[in-house]
């Protein structure tokens, strides 16, 4: 599965098609919550992640977000917004999958 039915996912294309850059622009809004462990390691939130579609740069959003810090997802979806990033619904990629 590449996501979860309870994610909004931003893909890294802008709707006119067009690749969005920086290339590595997924791994620099997902680490706005992510934390250093320990061992010194990265660490993502549980509720923004990177990932690839289709060889496409997308950032993972967990709706719970929205409830948990109204401010922070509002500042997700304001960045995809103005970026004119695409935005869709996991479960709308999983039954693409399906079919």
């Amino acid at each position: 599965m590449i996501c979860n039915p309870y994610e909004i996912i931003i893909q890294g294309i802008t709707s006119s098609g067009r690749e969005f850059r920086p290339s590595d622009w997924a791994e620099r809004l997902s680490g706005i919550l992510s934390t250093f462990g320990v061992d010194q390691k990265l660490s993502y939130a549980p509720f923004v992640r990177p990932m690839v579609h289709n060889n496409v740069r997308c950032v993972a959003v967990d709706k719970q977000l929205e409830k948990i810090d109204p401010r922070v997802f509002e500042f997700i979806m304001t960045f995809a917004r103005d970026n004119d990033l695409q935005v869709v619904d996991c479960r709308s990629l999983i039954k693409g999958i399906e079919r």
